[in-house]
């Protein structure tokens, strides 16, 4: 049995929650490897898209937040006839190819790009026989999940099962896990007092760690100031930059005599520093909360960014497990209240129940019941493959095309091979012809 995750790179979460579930599926013996989505329409729209939304999220996090907005509000971005919903199509043929060579019978989709890729491979190719599934990777329905039909999705919480349904979902496709898969050394524990020993810290210390994602995007430099003018007198608080090298560089100098404040850049270990910690600043993000949530760790969310991290804030805070504010001054206030009142802290952290692992989870109910039918066979023709479906003659798509029969006759036995960007324009137009011969279908039915 062999499995395909599709991530997307447009930022360290998917790509986390992809290696979670990876590691879950090799251990119980499924080869399992993990691609990116974007990869397949080109790799330079890969680069591209995930390159502008790395500076946007970086430097501008509120037009970033802006931008979900817009698409909540406006779906018909997204639909089947969008010109984003076609770049995203250009890649579903290679897609199909890398599946059938691969000898894959399982694909998951940690992002909605790729779900919606994989909707329109299952959709193109019903052939394919694959399982497949959606895992939200924040406490809400991300906008285009509607133009979705995979066979599972799995989301964070009970709470999230009427937003899916309402697009839709049917509710036995629906599995709820406990929160959004992590890594496994995260439900792996250490002591608060071993983990602050570990990092050079006094056992009797409050230690706040701030954290914005591992791009480092929001008011780090201005929020970590504030909090540090008014942290108790046994308070620290340790900055994490992420990949974020112009803010690590500028707080760096900036609090190099400071004697409550570390600055780190890039951490790999955050397990034991969220350990350490009695309370968590951070934005929204989905796997922040999600990781922090399995440490039963007290969160001060800042919402930064807002859009899809809008409702990651209003769960945990209508949980009890967060609070907020607004503003860098109140954050700051927050912060060095809620390190000075065991007794809220506590609260709080017993607000988050011990949770089984998600991964886990997934995996039981992805396994579950199903018989391998064998990867998807690879096509030998494309062209005849099209042609068939549209059940049309050689002269039929030579008249309609406007190709020479001997020219499309050559291309179908293999004799020559048209350019590639040839290729793709005919084979698109074929799909197409075939979407309108099924609504044609469709109307005369009713």
């Amino acid at each position: 049995m062999k499995a395909l995750i599709l991530s997307c790179n447009t930022g360290q979460g998917h790509n986390s929650v992809s290696g979670a579930v990876e590691r879950v599926l090799k251990a119980r013996g499924v080869e399992t490897e993990t691609a990116d989505a974007l990869a397949f329409v080109s790799e330079w729209a890969s680069k591209t898209i995930c390159e502008w939304h790395v500076r946007l999220y970086r430097y501008f996090p509120k037009a970033s937040g802006s931008g979900y907005s817009f698409i909540e509000r406006h779906p018909e971005l997204f639909d089947e006839r969008s010109p984003v919903h076609q770049l995203l199509g250009l890649g579903v043929d290679s897609l199909y190819e890398f599946i059938s060579n691969g000898g894959y019978e399982i694909v998951i989709c940690p992002h909605v790009i790729s779900g919606l890729m994989v909707t329109d491979l299952m959709r193109q190719y019903p052939e394919a026989r694959l399982r497949t599934c959606f895992i939200a990777t924040d406490y809400t329905c991300s906008p285009m999940c509607d133009e979705s039909d995979l066979d599972l999705y799995f989301v964070p919480a009970d709470a999230l099962i009427p937003e899916f349904e309402a697009i839709g979902i049917p509710r036995e496709k629906i599995a709820v896990t406990d929160g959004i898969p992590v890594r496994p050394d995260f439900y792996v524990r250490k002591e608060k007092s071993d983990a602050k020993r570990e990092l050079g810290l006094a056992d009797d210390c409050r230690h706040a760690v701030m954290m914005f994602g591992s791009m480092g995007c929001g008011p780090i430099p201005k929020l970590a100031a504030k909090i540090s003018a008014g942290l108790p007198k046994n308070g620290v608080l340790t900055v994490v930059c992420g990949t974020n090298e112009v803010v690590y560089k500028r707080m760096t100098k900036d609090f190099a005599s400071s004697e409550n404040v570390r600055v780190l850049g890039f951490v790999k270990d955050i397990s034991t520093l969220m350990d350490s910690a009695d309370l968590f600043i951070t934005k929204p993000g989905g796997l922040s909360t999600a990781e922090a949530s399995v440490k039963r760790l007290p969160m001060l969310l800042d919402n930064a960014v807002s859009g899809c991290e809008q409702y990651n804030l209003e769960y945990f805070c209508s949980v009890g497990a967060a609070e907020t504010a607004e503003g860098e001054d109140n954050i700051a206030k927050r912060c060095c209240e809620l390190l000075s009142d065991d007794e809220r802290l506590e609260k709080m952290s017993n607000a988050l129940t011990r949770s089984k692992i998600a991964a886990e989870q997934i995996a039981d109910k992805l396994l579950e019941g199903f018989e391998p039918s064998g990867a998807p066979e690879k096509i030998d023709n494309d062209f005849v493959y099209w042609r068939e479906r549209c059940k049309l003659s050689q002269s039929e798509l030579s008249k309609m095309l406007g190709i020479p029969l001997r020219t499309l006759r050559s291309w179908e036995s293999g004799k020559t091979e048209p350019p590639a960007y040839i290729k793709r324009l005919l084979i698109s137009e074929l799909k197409r012809i075939e979407r309108r011969i099924e609504r044609t279908a469709d109307m005369d039915e009713e």
